[in-house]
């Protein structure tokens, strides 16, 4: 099972040196991926610019977007953006999408978070590939819209779905499932996981990538380090948020090994942590309780 890392976006304070300071040692350490994610009307730096450094800061883990939420962005631009990443990190992109559950940053956008949205993101996935495999835009252009991936087909998509109609749904046009559970509870996990592999194997697609992921806090006051990143993070919630704390109980050495192994047990391809600070010593923290 593959263990990646999640660069600390939603943090306050991942300015420049910190940013290069996690990027390495990232890939310096035992980590597959180096994953970020998405958000517009917050504090954090955006996804596919953040992507863009990374993948000429590091040369050996492979990107993730965690996840690139679509109704955000046009297609055609993104399979652009994307693109570009792919070929800055010499193929070493993966991209997680997802249909977004934060109205503001559709709004900022001039989006709506309101629609069938899990099929528009079918379509505009779609799209992308038609546009990594060489289709003009429209009938008049005098070229496709380049650069192409390294990636024979593009970069391998998940799908971020939580629900399991979602999931089905997903199995129709990716390469896998890119989950999230508060803690890793192994019984969510492991229903989400036979969700998967039963909609994958009825749509005759080959068996999808299952990825799974938390946050973690092992600074050297974690309680509240977890419940003031949640706190900033999940305000949206208002007062439910306080109901989220506890469950994201993955708050030591120990809980977070046990949870790997059950992660292990129940077939996770890769689990992506999420820390809850920007101090780069959290990666050293994390490397050691994941692999020492």
């Amino acid at each position: 099972m593959d263990i990646g890392l999640n660069l600390p976006i939603m943090a306050p304070g991942l300015d420049r040196t910190r940013t290069l300071d996690w990027c390495r040692r990232i890939d310096d350490g035992p980590w597959s991926s180096l994953a970020a994610g998405d958000r517009i009307a917050y504090p954090n730096p955006e996804l596919l610019t953040l992507l863009g450094a990374a993948a000429v800061a590091t040369e050996r883990v492979r990107l993730v977007t965690n996840v690139a939420v679509m109704g955000l962005r046009d297609p055609v631009l993104l399979a652009k953006q994307l693109a570009t990443i792919d070929v800055l990190s010499d193929g070493r992109l993966t991209v997680g999408v997802g249909v977004g559950g934060r109205e503001e940053d559709h709004l900022a956008v001039g989006g709506s978070i309101h629609g069938p949205r899990v099929a528009r993101m079918a379509a505009d996935v779609d799209r992308m590939r038609s546009v990594w495999e060489g289709e003009r835009s429209h009938p008049e252009a005098l070229r496709p819209v380049e650069p192409f991936p390294l990636q024979d087909g593009g970069p391998p998509i998940l799908v971020g779905a939580l629900g399991h109609r979602s999931i089905q749904t997903a199995a129709t046009y990716a390469d896998g499932l890119l989950s999230f559970s508060f803690g890793m509870a192994t019984a969510e996990v492991d229903a989400a996981f036979a969700v998967a592999r039963a909609a994958w194997a009825t749509a005759g697609r080959p068996a999808p990538r299952l990825v799974t992921g938390a946050f973690v806090a092992l600074g050297p006051d974690p309680d509240t380090q977890m419940a003031t990143y949640l706190r900033r993070y999940l305000n949206f919630l208002g007062p439910t948020v306080e109901q989220a704390i506890p469950i994201a109980r993955l708050r030591s050495r120990d809980a977070l090994r046990e949870t790997l192994d059950a992660m292990r047990d129940v077939g996770a391809d890769e689990v992506l942590i999420t820390p809850t600070t920007v101090d780069p010593d959290e990666v050293d923290r994390l490397a050691d309780a994941c692999f020492g």
